[in-house]
C-alpha cells in the first residue's frame, strides 16, 4: 500500500477512536451537583428506581466504577442505562489483573431486603401492624417518627440488627435492676428471621417495647390512680416519637434510656440494696432458736440480736426496752404481732436469708418514687408519711427536720406535690359550707347559743348559705401558722394545739393534714430561704401572733412533696422499713403480682367526694373535745372529736381580717 493512502489511514482511525472516547466520556460523566464526581458506571450494573433506601444501606456500599447509578432522592424517574460501547485501553503491564471490577451480590441483596421491609413499614398508617402496637394514639406517634424518614428501619441494616438494636437489646434484658419485669419489653430475635414481612415486625416489636419501657421508667409501671384515689401526680408520658428521635440520634443507646428512670439519691439508694439483696450479699449470721424473750430475760442470742436490728447498748446479754421496742418496730413492718417479745415466728422472720417481702416492698418503693416529679428541685420540702418527719432541703442538702402527725388510716395524708405558695400567721379556720349546712344547722336549730360557745363565728355566703369559722387564737383549730400549697385534696401543714402527740413512736392521728412539731422554726427556715434578708426570725414571727391574719407570700414557690417510703436508706447506709400505715404498700405488691398488671399502666377514674376531701381538711379537735353541752353521742362533731368535759366559757369577738383557706 503507498505511503500516502497508509497515513490518511492510520488519521482516520485515530479520529473514529478519539470520537468514540469522548462519547464515553460523556456518557459516563456524572450530572451537574453529584457527589460522585470521576466515577465511571460499569456497563453491568444498570439503575432502576426503588422507594427510598435506608441511609445506614447506602453508606454500606463502596463507591467506585462497580458500584450501580441510583436515582437523586426526590426523583422518580429511572435513569437510562451507560453506553456499552468498547473503549480503548492501553496495554497492562505484565501480570497486572485487568478485570473489571462487578457489583457484590451480597451488598445489592442486602440493600434488597431492606427496601422490601420498608414497603413493609409503610402500611403502619393502614394499621397493618396495630396488633403489635395496641393503640392507635401510639400508631400515629410511631408512624409520624417513621414517616419522617421514609419508613426506612431504625434497628435493622442490611436486614439485620444493627448496633443500636443489640444496645436496647442489651438495656432491656436487664431493667429488674430498677425493680421492672422484662418480660414486659419483648424483644424479637432478629437472627432467626429473614422473610421481610417478619422482619418488619420485629422491627415494631422493638419499637414499641423500648416506648413502653420509657413510659414505665418515666411514670411508673403502675398508674398511681390504681392503688387509691388519695394520690395524685400531674405526670406527662414521653411521646413515643420523641422517643424513638432521641434513641436514633444517641450516641450510647443505654444511656438515654436510664435517662427516663428516676436519678433521686434515694431511689439510687433502693436500686443498690435491690442488688445486694438478689446477690445474696445480705446474709446474716443466724439468729438460734429458744424460748420467747421480754424484757429484763437474759440470752445469749441478744447481742446478735442488737446488731441484727441496729441497736446500740453495752454489750450484755438482757433484752432490755430499747431491743424490745426495735423487735416490735420489725414485727410491725413484716406483719407480725407487734408485741416486742422475740419468739419463734419472729426468729424465723429475721433469719430469711432474702425475704422475698423485702424485694417486693423495695420494688413498691422504687415504683412511686417513679411516680413523682424526676426533677425535685434543688430546694424543696420532702415529707415521709410512714417515717412521721418533714425535711427541708436547700440546694440540694438537709438543712432541717422536724416531727409530724400525719392522718389516720381512715382519713390518710395523701401521696402528691404541690408548691407552697405562702405562709399565714393568725390563720382563721373555715368550715367547710357543705359541713356546716349539714351538720353544723341542726345544733343551731336545737340551741341559738352553741356555735358561739363553740368560739365559732357565724356569716352568710353571697347566695344566702351559712358559712362559719373560727377567729385567730392560741385555741384555733389550726394553731397560729399555716403552710399553704394549694391541692386538690385541700390539706396543708399547721401548727397544733395538741402537743403531746409528738412524743408518740406512731403518729397517725389527724384527719388528713399534717401537724409541724416546730412550726416557728419551720417558718424561718423557709423565710430565710425565700425572703432571705428581711428578718423573719422566730422571735420576730412569735410578735406577729395576734387577732389578724398575716398572709406572707413566697416569691419564689417551694416544692412541696409527700411521699410514702416505707423503705428507705439512712445516713448510714442501713437499709430500714416502715410500718405500711396505709395499706399501700400491700394494695401496690397485689397489682404488681397480679392478673391486673396487664393493664396496670392505664389510668381508672375515681368518683370524685367533696366531702371526704372536706373531711381530709378538718383540723383535729378543735375544740379539745368539746362537742356542746348535750349533744354528745349523734352528731357530727362528737363523731369526729368526742364528747365534752366542762362547757367552754363565751369568748369576746374581736375584728379579724378572714382569709378563707379553700385550695381547689
Amino acid at each position: 500500500m503507498p505511503i500516502r493512502r497508509i497515513d490518511q489511514f492510520v488519521g482516520s482511525t485515530c479520529f473514529v477512536l478519539l470520537l468514540l472516547t469522548k462519547g464515553a466520556a460523556i456518557a459516563g460523566a456524572p450530572p451537574p451537583n453529584s457527589d460522585q464526581s470521576g466515577a465511571v458506571s460499569s456497563p453491568s450494573a444498570v439503575a432502576t428506581p426503588a422507594p427510598r433506601p435506608n441511609p445506614e444501606i447506602l453508606n454500606a456500599v463502596p463507591e467506585g466504577p462497580a458500584a450501580a447509578a441510583t436515582p437523586a432522592p426526590d426523583s422518580d424517574q429511572p435513569i437510562a442505562a451507560p453506553s456499552t460501547a468498547v473503549v480503548a485501553t492501553p496495554a497492562s503491564p505484565p501480570n497486572q489483573d485487568t478485570s473489571v471490577p462487578t457489583a457484590q451480590p451480597d451488598i445489592a441483596a442486602a440493600a434488597g431486603i431492606d427496601a422490601q421491609i420498608i414497603e413493609q413499614l409503610h402500611n403502619l398508617a393502614n394499621g397493618k401492624f396495630d396488633r403489635i402496637i395496641g393503640s392507635t394514639k401510639e400508631r400515629t406517634s410511631i408512624d409520624a417518627f417513621y414517616t419522617g424518614r421514609n419508613y426506612a428501619p431504625l434497628w435493622l441494616t442490611d436486614g439485620k440488627a444493627n448496633a443500636r438494636a443489640q444496645a436496647a437489646i442489651s438495656y432491656l434484658s436487664q431493667v429488674s435492676a430498677d425493680g421492672l419485669d422484662p418480660s414486659d419489653y419483648p424483644i424479637p430475635d432478629f437472627a432467626a428471621l429473614t422473610d421481610p414481612a417478619a422482619l418488619a415486625d420485629a422491627e415494631i416489636t422493638l419499637t414499641t417495647s423500648v416506648i413502653a419501657y420509657a413510659r414505665h421508667a418515666q411514670i411508673g409501671r403502675v398508674h398511681w390512680s390504681r392503688v387509691s384515689g388519695d394520690i395524685f401526680f400531674d405526670q406527662n408520658a414521653p411521646d413515643g416519637a420523641e422517643v424513638l428521635t432521641a434513641v436514633l440520634e444517641a450516641k450510647d443507646v443505654g444511656e438515654v434510656l436510664a435517662g427516663y428512670e428516676p436519678h433521686a439519691a434515694a431511689y439510687l439508694a433502693l436500686k443498690a440494696k435491690l442488688a445486694e439483696i438478689r446477690a445474696g450479699r445480705n446474709t446474716n449470721a443466724q439468729i438460734a432458736n429458744g424460748p420467747a424473750l421480754n424484757i429484763g430475760m437474759h440470752d445469749e442470742r441478744v447481742p446478735l440480736l442488737r446488731a441484727r436490728l441496729d441497736v446500740a447498748g453495752d454489750g450484755g446479754a438482757i433484752y432490755d426496752k430499747p431491743l424490745s421496742d426495735a423487735v416490735k418496730k420489725f414485727q410491725a413492718t413484716h406483719k407480725l404481732r407487734s408485741t416486742g417479745t422475740l419468739d419463734a415466728a419472729t426468729v424465723e422472720a429475721l433469719n430469711r436469708r432474702a425475704p422475698d417481702r423485702q424485694t417486693d416492698i423495695i420494688i413498691a418503693n422504687m415504683e412511686r418514687w417513679r411516680w413523682m416529679p424526676h426533677d425535685l428541685g434543688s430546694t424543696y420540702v420532702i415529707v415521709n408519711l410512714p417515717d412521721y418527719t418533714l425535711r427541708v432541703i436547700w440546694q440540694g442538702k438537709q438543712v432541717w427536720m422536724t416531727k409530724i402527725v400525719v392522718g389516720k388510716p381512715a382519713t390518710p395524708t395523701p401521696i402528691m406535690s404541690a408548691q407552697m405558695k405562702s405562709i399565714t400567721i393568725n390563720p382563721t379556720w373555715n368550715v367547710p359550707d357543705s359541713i356546716a349546712a349539714k351538720e353544723y344547722l341542726p345544733l343551731l336549730q336545737q340551741d341559738p347559743t352553741i356555735l358561739q360557745r363553740m368560739g365559732l363565728q357565724v356569716s352568710y355566703n353571697p347566695d344566702g348559705t351559712i358559712h362559719l369559722s373560727q377567729p385567730p387564737g392560741e385555741q384555733n383549730a389550726l394553731g397560729q401558722i399555716r403552710f399553704n400549697f394549694p391541692n386538690k385534696f385541700l390539706v396543708y401543714q399547721h401548727d397544733s394545739n395538741q402537743k403531746q402527740y409528738f412524743a408518740n413512736e406512731r403518729r397517725a392521728e389527724s384527719h388528713g393534714c399534717m401537724r409541724v412539731q416546730d412550726p416557728v422554726k419551720y417558718a424561718e427556715v423557709l423565710l430565710s430561704i425565700v425572703r432571705p434578708g428581711e428578718g423573719y426570725t422566730q422571735d420576730r414571727i412569735r410578735r406577729m401572733y395576734g387577732a389578724y391574719e398575716a398572709d406572707i407570700g413566697f416569691p419564689t414557690f417551694v416544692p412541696v412533696h409527700l411521699t410514702y417510703q416505707t423503705a428507705l436508706v439512712n445516713e448510714q447506709g442501713k437499709l430500714e422499713f416502715r410500718e405500711d400505715i396505709y395499706g399501700r404498700d400491700q394494695a401496690l405488691i397485689a397489682i404488681l403480682n397480679g392478673a391486673e398488671r396487664k393493664v396496670a399502666d392505664v389510668p381508672v377514674q375515681h368518683k370524685d367526694n367533696a366531702t371526704r376531701r372536706q373531711l381530709l381538711a378538718l383540723p383535729d379537735n378543735p375544740w379539745s373535745g368539746w362537742a356542746g353541752r348535750g349533744y354528745a353521742g349523734g352528731n357530727f362533731f362528737t363523731r369526729l372529736f368526742g364528747a365534752p368535759s366542762v362547757p367552754m366559757a363565751p369568748v369576746q369577738r374581736r375584728s379579724v381580717v378572714q382569709h378563707r383557706a379553700y385550695y381547689q
